[in-house]
């Protein structure tokens, strides 16, 4: 599993218990709503970065800017 994916799953209640191997538990408190916000939040986050790196042209840019807003709206969620 990505290691940011298990970072925020961690945030919203989840566990890790190591058994020789990396074993990815859920606890009964786990917020599966807050963890795919956090995970939608994190995808708007990233095209933000991606702007403030000034590495593409203004038309990158305002692509960025509309990927961001798109996957704000398809997922309802509040920044």
């Amino acid at each position: 599993m990505n290691s940011r994916i298990e970072e925020l799953a961690k945030e919203c209640g989840a566990w890790n218990q190591v058994y020789g191997n990396r074993n990815f538990m859920l606890d009964e408190h786990f917020d599966i709503e807050k963890f795919a916000k956090l995970i939608v939040k994190e995808c708007m986050d990233e095209c933000l970065r991606m702007q403030l790196g000034n590495q593409y042209t203004p038309e990158e840019m305002l692509f960025q800017t509309k990927y961001r807003k798109i996957i704000k709206e398809h997922f309802g969620v509040e920044e």
